[in-house]
């Protein structure tokens, strides 16, 4: 399977998820909140509303154009820690987050970067 097909899949199934747990957000944060320049907007976001509204579109974007992020995905952490107290089933978003870093992480950059053919 293409590396852009598998991180493709991913990100829906990450909305899924998202969906399932009653996470999704029907209304966009204000174009201030977006607007960060935190990281990971933690000063106007929440984890879940930077993982929709910022990171699931900009990896839309990525995979769209050929391209996969610069440097190691690294989000599960930061999942793990937001959903640490919550509770929700939140073992398979866990799951396909993990599996995000995992494909993005074991890309070769010099091939990563180039556009599909």
């Amino acid at each position: 399977m293409s590396i852009y097909i598998e991180v493709a899949a991913l990100l829906i199934d990450i909305e899924a998820e998202l969906r399932r747990l009653q996470q999704w957000q029907s209304e966009t944060p204000s174009a201030e909140a977006l607007a960060s320049t935190e990281p990971f907007c933690v000063d106007t976001l929440t984890f879940v509303q930077w993982l929709q509204f910022i990171f699931l579109p900009r990896m839309h974007a990525l995979m769209a154009s050929g391209q996969l992020p610069p440097g190691r995905c690294q989000i599960k952490p930061l999942a793990e820690e937001y959903f640490g107290g919550a509770h929700l089933d939140t073992d398979e978003l866990l799951r396909v987050i993990g599996a995000l870093d995992d494909a993005v992480n074991s890309v070769d950059c010099s091939v990563a970067f180039t556009r599909r053919q």
